[in-house]
């Protein structure tokens, strides 16, 4: 029997989430501490429930595949999307497609963002093509979930806080399977008005 993607996603985090980063990658926080903190506060935020999850899967990328050279980037928003796409529309997909990209627009467009960089972002960012130029920026700018990939960039970027309480993993994925279940019954819906027109 084949298991949900949202069970994928717990059996990803029981396996990876309480790893730490290596080299330059490291941060101050575990991977599940991280995915936590950014769903609390996306929740905080009245976020809606898509950009709740896109909060918490933004890294999941980086459970498989990853590269292990400090030098090379590991495309893990790219990565996320084979694991994402058949359970999820592009309200949770595209502000984890582009959170990376996010960070390239706002080290372009302000100039106190890139100090507020923890050294491990700020070392992928020269990997990630560091920032935008201005025909990047308008490309950006036009993309319709670009400003919820902007506050995903936010959150992950404050989701750094060795200790900080949060809702255990359970909540969340309760949160996930609630909005999987929506995308699969709107897109019965699509399907089946399609089928009357």
């Amino acid at each position: 029997m084949e298991i949900s993607v949202v069970e994928k996603v717990e059996a990803l985090f029981a396996i990876h989430g309480h790893t730490a980063y290596d080299g330059a990658r490291r941060e101050s926080v575990s991977a599940l501490e991280h995915a936590l903190q950014c769903a609390q506060l996306a929740e905080w935020a009245h976020a809606p429930s898509s950009l709740v999850a896109a909060a918490l899967l933004h890294d999941v990328g980086h459970f498989f595949d990853s590269a292990e050279d400090d030098a090379v980037d590991d495309e893990h928003e790219d990565r996320a999307l084979r694991l994402l796409a058949p359970a999820f529309g592009a309200d949770v997909i595209e502000p984890v497609r582009l959170h990376v990209q996010a960070k390239r627009f706002l080290v372009a467009v302000d100039d106190a963002y890139a100090a507020t960089l923890s050294p491990a972002s700020v070392h992928s960012l020269a990997l990630q093509g560091g920032p935008m130029s201005p025909d990047e920026r308008r490309a950006f700018e036009a993309l319709p979930f670009h400003p919820e990939a902007l506050m995903l960039r936010r959150w992950d970027d404050l989701a750094k806080q060795p200790g900080k309480s949060t809702p255990p993993l359970g909540y969340y994925l309760a949160l996930l399977a609630e909005v999987s279940q929506l995308h699969g019954v709107r897109q019965r819906f699509a399907i089946s008005a399609g089928d009357v027109v």
